[in-house]
Parts: C-alpha cells; structure tokens; sequence
C-alpha cells in the first residue's frame, strides 16, 4: 500500500479534468442510415425537420414525430431544448454543428425571473414560484455553484407529518430554516385505493402539479442568481422497450426522474455514448404507507428518484462508454431488477472509460430473485476503464439512508452472474462502502484485476463474498489492505494508496 501524496492527488485530479474533457469535445460520428432530421431554437415544428435551414424547435415535435428504424435526430450545438423526448425504436438521438453540447434541460423554463417569485411568508424569506410546477427533486444555482435541501414530509392517516417524528404535523414555516430550501406542496391528487393495506388513502405524484416554495435569506431569488434550474419529476429520454436506441453527444441535465429511462422484460441495443449527464432526481417515485428504510415504523413514505442511465429489467447488448455523469441523487449507470416470479436475463452489457462523479452510487446493479424465477441471470457483464470518483459526497446525500453509498453498489441479493468482469477502473474515494459486490454463490462475483484503489485510512473498501450463509465482513481500509485486495477480492494486480 503506497501513501497518497498531495502530487499524486493532484495527478488525479488532472487525469479526471483530462476524460472529462475528452468527453466533452468528442466528435459526431452516428452512423445514420435512414433519414436525417434536425431540431434547433431557430427552428419551426411546421418545418419539415430535413435540412438545418427547415429545423424542428422543439422536444414535443421529436416526441410527436413519426420516425423510423435507422432515423437520426440531430440538435444543434450550442442550443438549449426543454422538455423530455419519447424515443421511438432505432432511432439515434446526437448533435450537429460546432460549439459545445446540446443541452436538453427538464424543466420549461429558468426560473431566475424575479416575475416568477412572489413572497409567501416575509418574516422567514420564503418565496413562492408563480406558476404550478411538476415535483421538483432540487434547485440548482449558477450552474452548480449551489443547490437546494428539499423536505418532504410523511402522510399519514389524512395528514402530512414530519418524517423523523410521525407525531409532529408538518409546518413548512417550521421546517424550512436553511437558506436555499425547498419544499414541494399538493393536497388535490389522492390514490383511491389504499397503500399498502393502510386504510387511507395517500398522495398520488404520477403527474400532479403543486406549489414551489423556496427560502431566500438575501431577496427575490430570481434576480439573485443568474440561473435557477429546476429538476422536475420527468424523465428526459424515455426508452421503454423500444429496441436499437442510440444517444449521443448530448448534454443532459436537470431532470428529476431518469435522464435516461427504458425497462421492461427485455431492452435491446441502447447505446449512451459520449454524453455530459447531470443534476438528477430527487423527486418524489412514491408514497408506499411504510418507509423500507424504517421498517420499524409506518411513516407513510417517501422513496425518490434517479439515475443517469437506467435499464430496469431484462437487457441486451447495453452501452455507457465514454461519458461524464456527475450529482446523481442516486446511481450513474445501472442495471437493475426484482423478478417477482417474472424471467429477466441481463446479457451483454458494458461499462466503459466514463468519468462518474459525486453520485451515491456511481454505478448500480441487482438481480434481485423472488417469487420464484429461476432462470434469470446475468451474463457477459463487463466494468473498465472508469474512472469512478467521490461516491457519497454529492448532493444526494440530503437522503434518509445516508449509509448506502458505493462506487460499484450489487446491494445483497442473488445476483446469479457468469463472465462478469471489474478491471482497469480507478476507485477514487468514497464516503462508505467502495464496493458492495455480494451474491448468493461465489462463482457468480465479479472477477477482479488491475483496478486502482484510493481511500482514507480508516474508511471501507466495502464488502466482496456470497451470502448463501451469511453477510461477507465490512473490510476496512487499514494495514491489512493489501492482503484483503489480494486474498479476498483476489485482485492481485491492484494499485493501493492510502490517504492518511
């Protein structure tokens, strides 16, 4: 184990900024076989969409467009769209022209307008935005320079309750007492059956619109800050199932849900390539009537969005490479599903050479078996060449279950896996666990090699072993690390440096 010099730290750093940059000015190069359309803010949705000069405007013409198989959709670079995008099956989605990114943002509009905040309680400087607006994960400042703590409240038996004390009514004047927070209000959307076997009916998020409200302690933030953006509870690319979808070159930011969402019995073909996604979640998934992460308790609650890149059940031939991903509130890039007694099989997908930053996990995957199902597996999974950095650091931290967070996050299910391999990536720090890559049989862990570890002395490497019997040992980040990279992890080409 070799002690982590400010130089070398410093190295780091400048090997991120280099990947990120890389990313950030890789060329166009889709291969686009059918009909070519473009979409620009100089555009019209009366255009025919074929020709840069007779551009398509907006989000909803893509979404509303007939496409076919082997179609592109090219957004020019340098523009800003908004919205979310219904993909349709082997159409590719990149850019054109010079400058910097497209941006597709989620919500309609910046909120730095002082027209849009009038004052709600003067003498606790909280604001409210003039208009409805969908759940909103966060606000984020200036591009990231600051953001929002957003407070949710419990509903319970007809009431909304503070969370960490269900006998405390819920008083937003109460709660908000930090500078910048938010809170999210709707009262006239209601589930009709109950949850859970609860006997009340709870609030239904599933596209409700509500009132914003936001703590300002130096005036009108709208003329406070040049850029206001809201995360709205909306995906950004809705795959769904749709076959042979291809994104590329796109920045994606300030979306509530998923920026990329697809799922179901089996996805075949997405490709996410060389794409600038960040600022996702933290809006509200759904109120389930008990809290898993107060199993003792009914607190009528809460679990949140998002990922970067999300496949939710079965998968094919699925690629993340070559993109920088940062402020998750939840995962980078997963993989993930409970079976339900339903079949999945995970087969073919890659990880490669993305730069993952300041998310609570920066990547996730889990096959969890129940209900029967037996012959769901995962096959021919590979993780290289990433540099995945500050796992636990991000702005997801404002969740309840802050104890979760790793760089590869398998969680402690099943997880039956062949041909599944973790190497050539850095690990650079984490606030918990660097790994949890548990499964039920040993033959079904990840084979390790030639990975770089970087932590502070004291923290965790995080956990690698079956758990047919019981839990694998938290491994700890001490003197005895090397051995335990070698022996356990049986990653016997490590690089090791500790940061005491």
């Amino acid at each position: 184990m070799i002690t982590a010099t400010k130089e070398f730290l410093s190295g780091l750093d400048a090997l991120a900024e280099q990947r990120k940059n890389e990313i950030l000015s890789a060329r166009d190069e889709l291969e686009i076989k059918g009909t070519t359309y473009y979409v620009s803010n100089d555009g019209d949705d009366g255009n025919n969409g074929l020709s840069p000069v007779t551009a398509w405007k907006t989000l909803e013409k893509v979404s509303a467009s007939e496409l076919e198989a082997g179609d592109a959709v090219l957004f020019r670079r340098g523009d800003i769209f908004r919205g979310q995008v219904n993909t349709k099956p082997g159409v590719s989605y990149g850019a054109y022209g010079d400058g910097p990114k497209p941006k597709l943002y989620g919500w309609d509009e910046d909120l730095a307008d002082p027209a849009l905040w009038v004052l709600a309680d003067a003498e606790n400087h909280i604001w409210k935005y003039a208009k409805k607006i969908l759940d909103c994960g966060t606000l984020v400042f200036n591009d990231g320079e600051r953001h929002s703590l957003k407070h949710i409240p419990s509903y319970i038996e007809g009431r909304f309750v503070c969370r960490d004390d269900e006998s405390r009514a819920f008083v937003m004047n109460e709660q908000m007492t930090g500078d910048l927070d938010i809170y999210w209000h709707f009262v006239d959307k209601m589930t009709v059956s109950p949850s859970k076997g609860k006997d009340f009916p709870i609030p239904d998020v599933v596209g409700a619109y509500g009132a914003l409200y936001l703590r300002c302690n130096v005036g009108n933030p709208g003329g406070v800050f040049k850029s206001i953006e809201a995360l709205p509870r909306r995906n950004m690319f809705y795959v769904k199932s749709n076959k042979d979808v291809r994104i590329d070159n796109l920045c994606l930011k300030y979306i509530g849900c998923h920026a990329i969402s697809a799922g179901g019995a089996l996805v075949e073909g997405l490709k996410v390539t060389n794409c600038e996604i960040g600022w996702v979640g933290g809006t509200i998934q759904h109120y389930l009537g008990t809290d898993p992460n107060y199993p003792q308790g009914g607190r009528g609650t809460v679990t949140r969005y998002g990922n970067g890149v999300e496949i939710y059940g079965g998968c094919d031939d699925y690629e993340v490479s070559n993109c920088y991903i940062y402020q998750m509130y939840d995962a980078g890039i997963t993989h993930q599903v409970s079976t339900f007694g339903r079949t999945y099989q995970m087969k073919n997908v890659r990880y490669i050479s993305n730069l993952v930053e300041y998310c609570v996990y920066s990547i996730e995957y889990f096959l969890e078996i129940n209900g029967g199902s037996e012959n769901c597996f995962m096959d021919n999974i590979e993780m290289s060449g990433n540099i995945l950095r500050m796992s636990g650091y991000g702005w997801g931290q404002q969740r309840h279950n802050k104890h979760t967070p790793a760089h590869i996050k398998g969680w402690s299910y099943t997880n039956t896996a062949r041909n599944y391999s973790v190497h050539d990536n850095v690990f650079d720090r984490a606030a918990y666990r660097m790994l949890h890559l548990v499964a039920e049989k040993a033959e079904s862990l990840p084979k390790m090699y030639n990975n770089t570890y970087v932590q502070y002395a004291g923290n965790m490497i995080g956990q690698y072993g079956a758990n047919e019997e019981n839990e694998p040992p938290i491994l700890i980040f001490d003197e005895n690390t090397d051995k335990a990279i070698e022996n356990i992890l049986c990653d016997k080409d490590a690089k090791v440096y500790v940061i005491k």
